[in-house]
Formats: structure tokens, C-alpha cells, sequence
């Protein structure tokens, strides 16, 4: 299984909506590590690790988010393998 990391920035309507609850939700059921914040310029980032196919999905997830939410671009960043995390969280 080929493991990836890829840091996400989420644009639109993503906070007051419930993205990073609904992110935490998505991230657990595709067995994914990392965390999702809200960030002080309103997008949304998040680090996914885990298996690339499911980061992949997490990704094209994102395009979407909560059915409240609004996604007007997301940029992917790809970075190298680290498997530094034990779970998925909300930070502050």
C-alpha cells in the first residue's frame, strides 16, 4: 500500500458550517491520521496521511464538504511521508 501526506487548504463558506467536524467524520471512516483547523484568514487546512487511494478520496471530499458548506477552491500540497500521527483531530 503507497502511503501519502498531503496538506489541504480549503476555500469558501468552510467555517460556522461544521467542515472540520464533518472532515474528523470523513477522516476516521477512510482510516486516515492527521488534523483539520480553522485558519484567522477563513479558509480551512487540514493534513491527511494514510493510504494514497484514500487521501485521494479525502481530497475530492473536500471539493465538496457538508452539505452547508460552500468550497470555492482547494489547494493540495503534497509532502513526504511522515506516519507521525496516532489519530485524527480538530486542533486551535
Amino acid at each position: 500500500m503507497e502511503k501519502a501526506r498531503a496538506r489541504v487548504f480549503v476555500e469558501g463558506r468552510v467555517q460556522g458550517v461544521f467542515f472540520r467536524a464533518h472532515t474528523q467524520e470523513m477522516a476516521y471512516l477512510l482510516n486516515l491520521k492527521g488534523w483539520v483547523r480553522n485558519r484567522k484568514d477563513g479558509r480551512v487546512e487540514a493534513l491527511f496521511e494514510g493510504e494514497k487511494a484514500k487521501v485521494d478520496q479525502m481530497i475530492r471530499w473536500c471539493h465538496r464538504g457538508p452539505s452547508e458548506a460552500r468550497v470555492t477552491n482547494v489547494h493540495v500540497v503534497w509532502e513526504d511521508y511522515a506516519g507521525e500521527f496516532e489519530d485524527f483531530s480538530i486542533t486551535y
